[in-house]
Parts: structure tokens; C-alpha cells; sequence
């Protein structure tokens, strides 16, 4: 174990990656005899395009890929990594777990890796318990990553799931940082993780896994009733971690959410009293990648230069179980 006195873990890089084969809503519904049309699809999801993987692509490739970016920008050796936590709805296959299998193809030697399986809620999670793991000195330089391949488990002549969800994955690296743990500290401020298995049905696939063409389940959703509990838990949830930080709405630079639905993001930017330029929205572009949907988002928004040293920024999301919760982070 290393000096527990570390207060804080910062986020040092960010990366993403998304396949090359991009899906319309028009060829989508096209391929598959939708009765649906892209202004249907975008006007009550914002959703125009998906990406798609590749026959042969796995979510441990998507999310090596995606790791490689967040180690280039941060400068970090792959040698340097001491913990690999993958959040994946749909993991290369049952064991061992996608984060291993990460481990194989960056060449970390050593450390530890393991999988957390929150859907949509993944990265949150991850996040909170890398964070908790770094603050206790278990670990000093982590990798986070969400990565999913959502398409493989989808029922593409159900209309109101398949036009939803996309490919891709996004990855953070952290690192114990050196501050005494004010708000004004940059890193991870807190992590504010809620589930009620009551609701597990909304939102569930039987039987997820590994490459195209095998035997698995398919995602059922009650879209009505997960929008229902959406905005209420994930607003709470964002009240909780901003009350214990110490800080109100008016401290918030941005928004960086989960990309369900485009409704859902403009609802919460308003409860955040934010301005719409002030909230990271890709679910246009990337559709619903699940797990992956909050770091490819911060990954573009860094990289762009949005986000800068010093901002403070909210990370939210809902997903099956029904898992919620929320993240604050100053960059």
C-alpha cells in the first residue's frame, strides 16, 4: 500500500475512440426496414448518426484504442499504470474481465484490472472507486475507461431501442495529485453513487457478450418510465455532490452528461442554471454509447479546449439496475 495520505486524484488525461463505419438514422432505418425517419428520430432524441464497430472489433480494442489516447495527452508510460477499471455493458466475454484484457494489449505488467457493470451508470461508477482506491493509496496511476459495443446487442426491428445506442469508447487517466482537499484543489471532488433494484426491469439485457454473431441477449427498454425517473434522480443526485463539495450551480463551468437523450441533457442543463454552450452535447453524433457516452464527451471537450485548467465539471448519468449518480471534478 502506498502513503494513504494522498487527498485527491486528478484527472490527467483524456482519450476516445469511435469505429469508422458511421450509421444515419435514414441508412439505419434503411437497412433494417424501419418504419421510423430521421426527423422522427431526431426530434425526440437529438440523435442523426451512430458509429458502428467493425465485425472483428471487441470493446477491449475500442477501449486499448481510447486508452492510448488519454496515456498520449497525459504523458504517461503504459508501465506507469497501476489499476485498470473498465466500465462495459458488453464485455469481450464473461471472464476474464475486459480490463485484463486491456492490460494485455497496452502492456501494463502489473497492477490490477477488473470490470464494473453499471450500464449506462459505468464510468460514474468507475470513476468513484478509482478515485477511492487512489485516495487510499491501493493505487497511484489509473485507467478508466468506458468502452461498449452496444449494436451487438441490440433487437434492430424494435424502433424504439435500436435508432438509441452506438459503439465507441472513452478512457481518463489518474493520478494521485498533492492537494489538501479544498474545492479549489484540482481533481476529483466526489462521487455520489445511488441504485434501486426495484426498477431493474426498465432497463435490462438478459444475456450480453463478446463477438458479432454469437447467442446473446438484447436490450429492453421502457423508455417512457426511464425518462420518467431520469431527470428527478440524476438533478438530486448533482444536488448531493455539489452540497458536499461546498459549492452551489453558479460554481459550475459545465455539464458534461451521460448522452441518452437530448430532452434529458436540456432538461438538466436548465436545472444547473447553465447556459446551452455550457453543456457537452455528442448524443447528435455518437448516439447512446452507454458506459463510453461521459469520457468520449470529455475527451472531445478537452481537446477542443471548452474544458480548462481550473473548470469545475459535473458528470451525470442513469442506466439500468436502476443505477444513477453523479461525479464533480476540477480539470
Amino acid at each position: 500500500m502506498r502513503n494513504s495520505s494522498v487527498r485527491r486524484s486528478q484527472i490527467i488525461g483524456t482519450g476516445g475512440y469511435l469505429p469508422t463505419m458511421v450509421l444515419s438514422n435514414d441508412a439505419l432505418a434503411a437497412a433494417y426496414g424501419l418504419d421510423t425517419t430521421d426527423a422522427w428520430i431526431t426530434e425526440r432524441t437529438g440523435i442523426r448518426q451512430r458509429h458502428v464497430a467493425a465485425p472483428d472489433e471487441l470493446a477491449s480494442d475500442l477501449g486499448a484504442a481510447a486508452a492510448r489516447e488519454a496515456l498520449a495527452q497525459a504523458g504517461v508510460d503504459a508501465s506507469e499504470v497501476d489499476l485498470i477499471i473498465v466500465a462495459t455493458a458488453t464485455p469481450d466475454s464473461g471472464f476474464p474481465a475486459t480490463a485484463v484484457r486491456i492490460q494485455q494489449k497496452l502492456g501494463v505488467p502489473g497492477g490490477f484490472a477488473f470490470d464494473v457493470a453499471a450500464a449506462c451508470t459505468g464510468f460514474v461508477y468507475a470513476l468513484g472507486v478509482a478515485d477511492s482506491l487512489i485516495r487510499t493509496g491501493a493505487a497511484r496511476t489509473a485507467l478508466v475507461i468506458g468502452a461498449e459495443v452496444f449494436t451487438r446487442i441490440l433487437d434492430w426491428t424494435d424502433r424504439g431501442t435500436c435508432v438509441l445506442f452506438g459503439d465507441g469508447a472513452g478512457a481518463v487517466v489518474l493520478r494521485a495529485g498533492d492537494g489538501e482537499g479544498s474545492a479549489d484543489d484540482r481533481g476529483v471532488l466526489g462521487t455520489h453513487l445511488h441504485s434501486d433494484g426495484r426498477f431493474g426491469d426498465l432497463l435490462h439485457v438478459d444475456i450480453a457478450g463478446a463477438p458479432a454473431g454469437s447467442p446473446q441477449g438484447v436490450v429492453r427498454m421502457a423508455g417512457r418510465e426511464v425518462f420518467r425517473h431520469a431527470v428527478g434522480k440524476l438533478a438530486a443526485a448533482v444536488d448531493e455532490a455539489l452540497v458536499a463539495a461546498g459549492l452551489t450551480h453558479e460554481d459550475v463551468n459545465w455539464l458534461v452528461p451521460h448522452q441518452a437523450n437530448l430532452r434529458i441533457i436540456e432538461a438538466m442543463g436548465r436545472k444547473l442554471h447553465l447556459a446551452p454552450e455550457r453543456v457537452v452535447v455528442t448524443v447528435d453524433r455518437h448516439a447512446n454509447t452507454s458506459a463510453a457516452s461521459i469520457p468520449l464527451a470529455l475527451a472531445e471537450a478537452t481537446r477542443d479546449g471548452r474544458i480548462k485548467t481550473g473548470d469545475l465539471v459535473v458528470m451525470e448519468a442513469i442506466g439500468g439496475g436502476l443505477t444513477w449518480g453523479a461525479a464533480l471534478a476540477r480539470f
